[in-house]
């Protein structure tokens, strides 16, 4: 199983390059069978769907990067070797063991040769692969805009109380990208009735803070609550109903603006 998947920008390129790191949802079954419960093979921590939320991007000229496997293998918004993202509260690492509501993930939790095995099979190329395109995206237009795109459950647990807000902006408390990029999502998605927040409890995570320092590239972390485009309790579901489709039709709004303001 190769880790990710490159879906390229179709007809006129743009400097946005949209990564989608939780969405995958293969374990291998030698992993799935050392999982601590059903609930757990249940993945609960995935953003669900957001390859086919997302699906319209190459059509706008954006290239996206997507994981093909679950974050319980291996959390690509992770740095390769621990170490706290943010310092003083609880966290997952490369290699989770809890979820974020505390329960166990493992019965027995890997060793460092297998967290090592899993750091190569699946973060190494994805992340070669992401340096790759945002690479070719400089040396074309001189410049990359990266957005990550998550989704997170509303529910509370041990990062953050009940999320109230709609969609939640990660820039490194700004640090990672111009402050034009995050107002201009801000605005947009306000305009479009959405309640934004910005820095909290979000701020961006390993990709956001690792890319966001590389010279001549702005990044950017998008999370948004499952709730608006599908039912938590039910992700199954999700592709059936209307509000799904109408969250990608926003989207697709927004990220053609977003896609403008880049190659401006």
């Amino acid at each position: 199983m190769q880790a990710f998947e490159i879906r390229l920008a179709e007809g006129s390129d743009t400097p946005l390059l949209v990564s989608i790191p939780h969405t995958g949802i293969f374990v291998p079954q030698s992993i799935a069978e050392s999982f601590a419960s059903d609930a757990i093979r249940a993945l609960p921590m995935t953003d669900w769907h957001l390859h086919h939320l997302y699906d319209f991007l190459p059509r706008l000229g954006v290239t996206t990067i997507l994981a093909k496997y679950s974050r319980f293998v291996c959390d690509l918004n992770r740095p390769p070797v621990d170490q706290p993202l943010y310092p003083g509260r609880f966290e997952t690492g490369l290699v989770a063991t809890k979820t974020f509501q505390g329960e166990e993930i493992y019965t027995q939790p890997p060793a460092a040769a297998e967290i090592a095995q899993r750091r190569q099979q699946v973060h190494e190329p994805y992340h070669a692969a992401l340096t790759q395109q945002l690479a070719r995206i400089v040396a074309k237009f001189g410049r990359a805009v990266l957005v990550d795109a998550h989704s997170v459950a509303s529910q509370a647990s041990l990062v953050h109380p009940v999320l109230e807000d709609d969609i939640y902006l990660g820039d490194r408390d700004g640090t990672s990208c111009d402050a034009s990029l995050t107002d201009f999502l801000h605005n947009a998605f306000r305009e479009n009735g959405l309640c934004v927040a910005r820095n909290a409890p979000y701020k961006g995570g390993y990709i956001t803070q690792h890319y966001g320092h590389m010279a001549n590239v702005d990044a950017i972390q998008i999370e948004m609550c499952q709730r608006v485009y599908m039912d938590e309790a039910d992700p199954a579901t999700a592709l059936e109903l209307p509000q799904f489709d109408n969250t990608r039709q926003l989207l697709r709004k927004i990220f053609t603006g977003l896609a403008a303001h880049a190659a401006a």
